[in-house]
């Protein structure tokens, strides 16, 4: 499977190119910097490399330069939405293997990609093309927890991870498991929102056969399976003070006890737990033991709600798209630029989990190559504000920015330009005299 590297800082742009290449049978990582490009060149063995000409440090003839000192023959596509020849002059000279503008003509990629790549890694590959199932997001709250995250990782402190339902608590236990030291020893999840009260102490310590009515043969608690690893406590508000106390000695001792043996079992795990709920009022109600609460809160973490990070919310809804995509089988583009500013405004109560379950309702609906209003769920459109009719954005500065952008992408061409926005062409046009970029 043949391995590229896109260099583009368009997130958008780049999730779709991404999946629409792993479609293809390739094998795809991605960068937004001149400067990350050439870590991963440096540490990976990639096949073609596909950068856009304008990135946040640099440029693409500066990655060429770059390339041509070190001596890598690397072949690379230059794209560029600023499609002139003197630029394409000055990539072909430094070495580039071709050049393309922006928007891409797939078919016209797909040519250039094989005339660089060996023709034995083109042959269909049995291995279906997969997505990572979370990414990280970019707003700067985003990036603050996911310092601390870095920051707690190595440590063996204790981790209590707080947030709203739908926030993505399990994936950053996961990271931070997968970030320690212990990331080749197991991840052990135990939902205990989930548990009967009268099981937990068996779901966490185990017991043997006959203890009690219903054990009908041994079983491996989930302190004994995670040792050496990660245990992660979901929702451990929850427990029974009854529970809370079994815990608190485990944690203390290093020890369990499953039930119905007179046998201690030595346990090494690292403690990571999360709730919704808020523990000091729990404590202050006698319903959370406040030394337990001391001992799961070494470190604290917030994660942000959706509506507090603006900037991350189209990042989430077309790397939902490119999964939904991928399992349903369909090749939807992105979203109009009315669903953009309903999804910009919507409060997003059930958080990521509410984006993913509407995004991909819609894109089983979507009949044409965008995702529209009418595609989304009417619980969405009705908890949402309304959009004023006849405008696709909230305000004139916005919408000024939405058409340059539509108009770079689409090469000056105004119907695939109206496309993107999601208007029809007279529309466009009056938006154009309206804004002077008729002139």
């Amino acid at each position: 499977m043949s391995f590229i590297l896109i260099v583009e800082d368009d997130l958008t742009f780049s999730l779709m190119l991404s999946t629409w290449l792993k479609k293809k049978n390739f094998k795809v990582e991605t960068v937004a910097s001149v400067t990350n490009a050439k870590q991963k060149i440096e540490a990976e063995d990639y096949d073609l490399i596909l950068s856009d000409f304008r990135l946040p440090d640099g440029d693409g003839l500066g990655l060429l330069k770059w390339l041509k000192e070190t001596g890598r023959s690397l072949p690379l596509i230059m794209m560029t939405s600023y499609a002139d020849i003197q630029t394409a002059v000055s990539s072909i000279k430094l070495g580039a293997s071709d050049y393309i503008a922006k928007p891409l003509n797939q078919d016209e990629l797909l040519l250039k990609i094989n005339e660089f790549i060996k023709k034995d890694t083109l042959k269909p590959q049995s291995v279906p093309p997969s997505i990572n199932e979370y990414i990280e997001g970019q707003s700067p709250v985003a990036k603050q927890m996911y310092e601390y995250v870095r920051l707690v990782a190595p440590t063996d402190m204790s981790v209590l991870i707080t947030g709203s339902s739908g926030t993505g608590k399990e994936y950053v236990a996961r990271s931070i498991h997968e970030q320690s030291c212990r990331k080749d020893a197991p991840f052990v999840a135990v939902d205990c929102g989930a548990i009967p009260k009268e099981l937990a102490a068996s779901e966490f310590f185990g017991h043997v056969k006959g203890s009690f009515t219903g054990a009908i043969d041994n079983k491996t608690g989930a302190f004994e399976t995670a040792h050496g690893g990660t245990i992660f406590l979901d929702e451990i508000g929850n427990l029974t003070y009854e529970v809370q106390v079994q815990l608190l000695r485990a944690l203390q001792e290093h020890k369990v006890k499953p039930i119905g043996s007179n046998q201690e079992i030595k346990t090494d795990i690292r403690l990571i737990s999360a709730t919704n709920e808020n523990l000091l009022n729990a404590i202050n109600n006698g319903e959370f033991r406040e030394d337990l609460y001391h001992r799961i809160n070494e470190f604290a973490i917030r994660i942000p709600d959706l509506k507090e990070r603006k900037d991350d919310v189209m990042l989430f809804a077309n790397h939902f798209l490119s999964l939904a995509n991928l399992n349903l089988q369909k090749n939807i583009l992105g979203f109009d630029a009315e669903t953009i500013e309903l999804f910009s405004s919507c409060s997003w109560s059930g958080n990521l989990r509410q984006m993913k379950n509407v995004v991909r309702y819609a894109t089983l609906l979507a009949t044409g190559q965008y995702i529209t209003v009418k595609d989304l769920p009417q619980e969405l459109l009705q908890s949402s504000p309304p959009v004023v009719e006849g405008s696709q954005l909230r305000n004139e500065t916005l919408e000024r920015e939405l058409i340059q952008k539509a108009l770079i992408e689409s090469g000056n061409n105004k119907t695939v330009a109206a496309r993107i926005l999601g208007i029809d062409r007279k529309t466009l046009y009056n938006k154009l005299k309206i804004y002077g970029f008729d002139k």
